[in-house]
């Protein structure tokens, strides 16, 4: 991919193919934000969300942003919570990635080179919403799984949920900033139990996004386990998403 600056990056991903020959349509993967990010590496195969997709005949591409794991370089969509931060910048470092993996992925001898689908997980899933307000002409359906940002973290990469968002003016700020050039109507889907992303702030970010020119379908699903900002990749958790995300790519596929 290419930074803003013009600088050159490779990320490092992972591609699931399903057992067919014939050009398969893509779905890229987009992880969340997390401190100890060098740690890092693509989602397995194997694991239920990937293989949600590649038992429904997706090409399934989980690539690292850059600053995460192999990718390695400069944490592009870190925020260092201090004055003259927002949330907008790293919305759209993340969709600079996103845009890059959605160009390689379709350009695959084996991939369709249209109708690709986006769906990340909580600052993935920001970056999806980021991504959004920008050109996608591969893209036709995007979804936010517990997608937000700002969450306080300690030293060890520990998250602190009993703090919540820094700042969740911002984030709703910056909302409705990618509201106003969004193109393609999103899923988004929260839990109700989200230790970190509350239905109230949940549908604050979603009144912002659609009031300014956005659309979306926000659906708060039932309570996850301990902590339902983990719905998306923890066990069982396609049983909750799987059929509000097939409803959606059919709606999407039908206009």
């Amino acid at each position: 991919m290419t930074d803003a600056d013009g600088g050159k990056h490779l990320l490092q991903a992972r591609i699931c193919r399903p057992p067919s020959d014939r050009p398969a349509r893509v779905v890229i993967i987009a992880h969340g934000t997390f401190p100890n990010n060098k740690k890092s590496v693509p989602g397995h195969c194997e694991a239920e969300a990937p293989r949600w997709f590649l038992d429904r005949g997706f090409i399934v591409v989980s690539a690292l942003r850059r600053g995460y794991g192999a990718t390695g370089g400069n944490w592009a969509e870190g925020i260092a919570h201090k004055p003259g931060d927002d949330y907008f910048r790293p919305g759209l470092e993340t969709a600079r990635d996103l845009a890059a993996t959605v160009d390689y992925a379709t350009a695959l001898p084996f991939a369709q080179s249209r109708a690709a689908v986006v769906i990340g997980h909580s600052g993935g899933g920001w970056g999806a919403i980021a991504y959004d307000s920008i050109p996608h002409p591969r893209v036709t359906a995007l979804i936010s799984m517990a997608g937000g940002r700002g969450q306080t973290v300690n030293d060890d990469g520990s998250r602190r949920p009993e703090l919540g968002v820094w700042r969740p003016d911002l984030l709703i700020d910056a909302a409705g900033r990618f509201g106003q050039t969004a193109t393609t109507p999103m899923l988004w889907l929260y839990s109700e139990n989200d230790s970190f992303l509350s239905p109230a702030l949940a549908g604050s970010l979603y009144a912002a996004f659609t009031r300014t020119g956005g659309k979306a379908e926000l659906v708060q699903v039932p309570p996850y386990s301990n902590d339902g900002h983990r719905f998306f990749f923890g066990p069982g958790g396609s049983q909750i998403w799987g059929p509000l995300v097939a409803r959606y790519l059919d709606r999407q596929a039908a206009h």
